[in-house]
This record gives structure tokens, sequence and C-alpha cells, in this order.
């Protein structure tokens, strides 16, 4: 999986990920669950610092990177990797961009076809969790990793090559998740933490659409 690769995987998943309510103590799943989808469907937009490590299983490789996302409903994001080179992901809900400064190279695609699956619409995806996903607890005799959080397990009902596994780790104090998990077909992983997360800050329109460079090559973005 080269860093391409990794960040693309991030297009048709993860985007469900930032957003989750947390568990008092000694919450069963359904409670979980149902916490899930009537928080969800309160978040019209969110802003977050990111960490990422995309592993390839095969060959033992982890390639890592940091950025800021922004997302929207509507379809609407913003992924704006700082390291390990620059590189933004925009998507204004109909058109996706990809930009590497270092190509000087616009990749554009259709948003909806490069976001397809359980995951494509994001922030009203986990308002219908048990439409989209088996779900329950990573450990169920123990729902809590060391620091405390709920950890769920995800098995999306129609898996997709880059997504057949979602595991969530989320704060019980804030009702943020902290670090999430994708599995694809081949159990390569892309594990994400997040940061400084802000909710409904009213984030305008305007950052989700791109101009291309006038000096940039545009080719079509033909996700896999």
């Amino acid at each position: 999986m080269n860093r391409r690769a990794g960040r693309l995987v991030t297009l048709n998943v993860c985007l469900l990920l930032l957003v989750l309510p947390a568990l008092a103590s000694a919450q069963s799943l359904d409670e979980v669950v149902n916490g899930v989808e009537a928080t969800y469907g309160k978040i019209t937009d969110l802003r977050a610092e990111f960490t990422q490590t995309a592993r390839n299983k095969s060959l033992g490789q982890d390639i890592k990177a940091e950025g800021v996302v922004l997302l929207k409903k509507g379809g609407k994001m913003r992924w704006d990797y700082k390291s390990p080179a620059p590189q933004q992901i925009v998507s204004d809900g109909t058109s996706l961009w990809v930009y590497t400064p270092e190509l000087n190279q616009v990749n554009k695609g259709d948003a909806p076809k490069a976001l397809a699956g359980p995951a494509g619409s994001f922030l009203s995806g986990l308002g219908k969790l048990r439409e989209e996903f088996a779900v329950r607890f990573l450990n169920p005799a123990s729902p809590r990793d060391g620091a405390g959080r709920p950890v769920l397990d995800l098995t999306p009902k129609q898996p997709t090559p880059l997504l057949t596994r979602l595991v969530l780790s989320v704060d019980p104090k804030d009702y943020i998740v902290r670090q999430a998990v994708l599995y694809d077909q081949f159990q390569n992983t892309v594990t994400m933490s997040f940061s400084k997360v802000a909710v409904n800050s009213g984030l305008s329109d305007t950052l989700f659409t791109f101009t291309p460079p006038k000096d940039a090559a545009v080719v079509p973005l033909n996700p896999r």
C-alpha cells in the first residue's frame, strides 16, 4: 500500500468515523448504538486534527501521515495532509478533487462513485448504524480499552474491497471517536486518531470547493 493508496482508502471510509457518542459505564450495546444514532443526527459539520498510519500486512510496512479534516453534511469534506508530503482531498458532495503539489497534478472524479458503500454519506451514515453494520463490542467481556474507552467492532452488511471491518474507540467523556481502525479485504489497516474535534461550528461551503492551479495537470480519478 503506497502513500497515495493509503490516503484514498480514507475516501471510502474515513468519513464515518469522527463523531460518535460514548457510553456511560455499564451501558449495554443497544444503549451505545441508540446513542450513536441519536447523537449523529445532531451533527452538521466537524473539524479535527488527525494522525494516520496505513499498514501493509504482507510487507510489514507502515506509512504515517497527519493533517486536518473538515466535514459537513451533504457529502462535503476536506482532508489537508501536512506530512509526509502536502496533499488535499476535497469534495463538495458532487465532485472530488485530489491535489498532489509534488506532482503538480489534480485528480478529479465523481464524489458519489468515489465514496460508494456504507461510508458514503458519512455524517448521516451513522444515523442508520444498524442498517449499515453488524455491531458488537470488540471484547464483549470487557467492552472498554486500557484508556477506559468503549470499543465497537463493526462489520459492513455490504462490504467493499476497501472496507470489510471497522473498529472504533470512543471517549466516554465527550462522545468523540478518538481512534478508528479500517480493514480492507487483505487485512491491511488504516488507523486514524483524532484530536481537537469541534462540531457544529458553522463551516462555510466555500471550504469544500476546489479550483485547480492554472499550471496543474488535471486527470480523471478512477478509484479502485
